[in-house]
């Protein structure tokens, strides 16, 4: 192991020291120091109260006494500190609402569940607020792009609902399939946990397009968690975990439609429907539509700048609350979505089309569905069990053109080249199973909590890559088959005191069918240095086993030969890092100061290597010997100057090196330097809404396939790189009582990659070449919108 690893199990050593240590000072003390912790509702709704404000009231008032108070958050939970003489009662008020006292047991941490109700000279008042988007809470790095965040752009799918946030960088794969791709800590997306209302989801084979699949309108808020997260999760997560919440059935509109089009010609229509068909059933309904057929070529390089795409996406849930503890959740969702790229004359008419013009296809269909039970136990509400069950059936062909050049040899001549065409043909299919049994419940009181539960994963994995040259790997065959079957058990212990500490320790074993054990540790901690100063730790492992092609999917447009190594290891890294963040005051109005540095070293990866011969990407594990790092740097500012708007700045600083053929160098197409400033304005009640965002990149490492270098085993080489560039982007809406009309620009200077395809006036030759895509390729794009809803 690395020399950096060697300090983890010292780390872990000594928080576990602090583990064993705490329940004995908990017991010296009075029980009492745990916090109260419950949740607020309106009565007969059971609709979250936010910004509800708790006081407790002494039976013996004295002098010294402490005011001891707490608020609400966006979910209607709460978590109030018990001053050291015991109190028993507590208020709660609201704006709106009638005030209630709530008698709190004199021992032990409750979990209180309080429905206030609402009050008739304040009924037709709404009172909103903006939270901070880093949270204060919980005890991982965890930032929220609330609904709000997401109509600051166009945010037709989950690609664009990032446009406006630092922490998380969007990608286009390649120059032809359009497809997009996020990065967290300087890591691809596949090394961060993906999931769907804290279910994993969208992976393996649908890594490529799965950005697309879920649209932004769908999106209730999006939580970017940096740092391995929680073991409950698995054990996937390397750089962090990107958590999706989908509209809730009970909370959601009863109506939204969203309807958008831009000057490309392509066009996105939304529906959501929900209803509340008694007080225990709910049901949401999510459609989703786009559509481009518009062939376009600004560049005129003679290749679309965006495929041809057509997608039909729906999401149904389903809701049932007993009111006695019981609460089932169902989902069920289908899509089918079909993409033509290439040449601007390509049509896919069969075979000889292929040949005859460069193209691309892609047809996918996936069908997923999910069933969550849980019961909390009326007497002890902070216990429960929960058993999660989810499926996926994932099917996609494709098809691409190809060519490479064969050379024939004569006495005292020259080699001849003769370029030859052909097609890749890439199809796969993808069937997993997830089942998580959970339990939830304290030790003595609420400032010892557990989890612990079992789990069982099964993926099915079959890919077939295949092309007109003989054969593309060193093994013998072309097919690539697994089926993993992977049972496992976890658990994580949870301690809180009443004042600044909070410590999350957890541990996996999962045992892989075609990998033997794998043991997952994961620590958080949270210290609360001050009232509005927090100091965050982040150490753990992740492990995952890589799909080469798939991972890889955007240099099938290009000329590179694919050569696969047919002993390919799983994927393991340790990631440790923390942040520290500042909560304070400018002109009296709130403000977030927030650092954060992530360092995380791979034992092994998988690593694609397109250094060390220009033709060709060499696909194998980390060599002996060999280093494979990523370190992020960040800080970010959030400030509301005057009233209305909103500023954001930061700056992020990426060092991501990989041993490539014995030689470390800076992973190809990930900036070192990239920039951000946000300036969003309100008017009063919303009226208008303004928001302009620039996003400046510094250079990129490139690995053209047209390059003469070849450096040899140990050789010291200096990539080339991309200039750099910023992107200024704007959008300008107009509310209504139910509608709201939005217009925006993308990439308002008009700035567009001089050369985003290689050799394009040649796709057949040896240095075609689409995939170092680092720039915008059509440049300046104008859309326009509208959202209609009905709460």
């Amino acid at each position: 192991m690395k020399p950096i690893c060697g300090a983890y199990p010292l780390l872990f050593a000594f928080f576990a020291g602090i583990i064993a240590l705490q329940p004995q000072r908990a017991r010296a003390q009075s029980a009492a120091i745990a916090p109260v912790r419950g949740e607020i509702t309106e009565a007969g709704k059971a609709t979250p109260l936010p910004g509800a404000v708790l006081r407790w009231l002494f039976d013996a008032p004295e002098a010294s006494d402490p005011v001891v108070t707490a608020s609400s958050d966006g979910s209607g939970r709460f978590s109030i500190t018990r001053p050291a003489r015991a109190a028993s009662r507590l208020v709660v008020q609201a704006l709106g609402y009638r005030a209630d006292t709530v008698a709190v047991a004199a021992t032990g941490a409750p979990y209180l569940r309080v429905a206030l109700r609402p009050g008739q000279e304040l009924s037709e008042v709404t009172v909103t607020a903006r939270g901070p988007s880093y949270s204060a809470l919980t005890p991982a790095n965890v930032q929220v792009i609330s609904s709000r965040d997401l109509t600051k752009s166009a945010c037709c799918n989950l690609a664009e609902s990032f446009e406006t946030n630092a922490s998380v960088e969007v990608t286009t794969s390649d120059a032809v399939s359009g497809a997009k791709q996020i990065q967290l800590l300087g890591l691809d997306g596949s090394y961060s946990l993906l999931t769907v209302d804290n279910q994993p989801a969208l992976r393996g084979l649908a890594a490529p397009y799965r950005l697309g699949y879920l649209a932004g309108p769908w999106i209730d808020n999006i939580e970017i968690i940096k740092g391995t997260g929680s073991v409950v999760n698995g054990y996937e997560a390397i750089s962090g975990q990107v958590n999706v919440k989908l509209k809730e059935p009970e909370k959601t509109d009863q109506l939204l439609f969203n309807a958008y089009v831009n000057d490309l010609g392509k066009f996105d229509l939304n529906l959501n429907t929900s209803a509340r068909i008694n007080p225990k059933w709910s049901t949401v309904l999510l459609l989703h539509s786009d559509h481009l057929s518009n062939r376009v070529d600004r560049n005129q390089d003679g290749f679309l700048d965006l495929p041809l795409a057509t997608q039909f996406n729906a999401f149904n849930k389903w809701k049932y609350q007993s009111g006695h503890g019981v609460v089932s959740e169902v989902g069920l969702g289908a899509l089918r979505e079909t993409r033509q790229g290439g040449q601007m004359s390509f049509r896919d008419t069969g075979e000889a089309a292929f040949l005859a013009n460069y193209g691309t296809t892609q047809a996918t269909t996936r069908y997923t569905g999910y069933a969550k039970t849980s019961y909390t136990w009326l007497s002890r509400p902070f216990q429960s069990l929960g058993l999660l069950l989810s499926g996926t059936s994932h099917d996609f062909t494709s098809r691409y053109s190809y060519g490479y050049d064969t050379y024939t040899y004569e006495p005292n001549l020259p080699p001849k080249a003769t370029t030859n065409r052909s097609m890749r043909d890439y199809n796969g299919t993808q069937r997993t199973g997830l089942g998580t049994l959970l339990f939830q419940s304290v030790i003595g009181n609420t400032a010892h909590v557990y989890r612990a539960g079992l789990s069982f994963l099964y993926d099915d994995y079959q890919e077939r890559l295949t092309s007109g040259r003989t054969y593309l790997f060193e093994g013998p065959q072309e097919n690539f088959t697994r089926r993993e079957l992977v049972p496992g058990a976890f658990a994580e212990y949870t301690y809180q005191n009443s004042r600044n500490l909070t410590l999350v320790a957890g541990l996996r074993a999962d045992r892989h069918n075609l990998y033997g054990w794998q043991v997952t540790p994961r620590l958080n901690v949270k210290y609360d240095v001050a009232k509005n100063t927090v100091l965050r730790l982040a150490a753990g492992r992740g492990f995952r086993v890589a799909n080469p092609i798939a991972d890889n999917a955007s240099l099938l447009v290009s000329a590179r030969e694919f050569n696969i190594s047919p002993n390919l290891r799983p994927e393991r890294a340790w990631n440790v890092g923390g942040s520290a963040t500042q909560y304070f005051t400018v002109l009296g109005r709130p403000a977030t100061f927030v650092v954060d540095y992530y360092h995380t070293e791979f034992d092994n990866q998988v690593v694609a290597d397109m250094y060390t011969a220009a033709r060709y990407v060499f696909i194998d594990n980390l060599g002996a010997g060999g280093r494979s790092f990523a370190r992020s740097l960040q800080g970010e500012l959030q400030v509301e100057p005057v009233k209305g708007l909103q500023v954001k700045g930061a700056y992020k600083y990426l060092d991501v090196r990989t041993t490539y053929d014995g030689v470390l160098l800076p992973k190809p197409l990930t900036p070192k330097h990239r920039g951000f400033l946000n300036l969003g304005y309100a008017s009063a009640f919303d009226k208008w809404r303004g928001d302009f965002t620039v996003q400046w990149f510094g250079q990129r490492p490139l690995a053209h396939i047209s390059s003469t270098h070849v450096h040899g085993t140990g050789q010291e080489y200096t990539p080339e790189t991309s200039p750099r560039y910023a992107l200024l982007n704007a959008q300008l809406t107009r509310g209504f009582k139910r509608l709201d009309v939005y217009a925006g620009v993308e990439n308002l200077a008009n700035y567009r990659q001089a050369n985003p395809i290689e050799s394009a006036a040649n796709p057949f030759g040896p240095t075609f070449d689409a995939a170092m895509s680092w720039g915008p390729v059509y440049g300046r794009l104008t859309y326009l919108g509208l959202r209609y809803r009905i709460e």
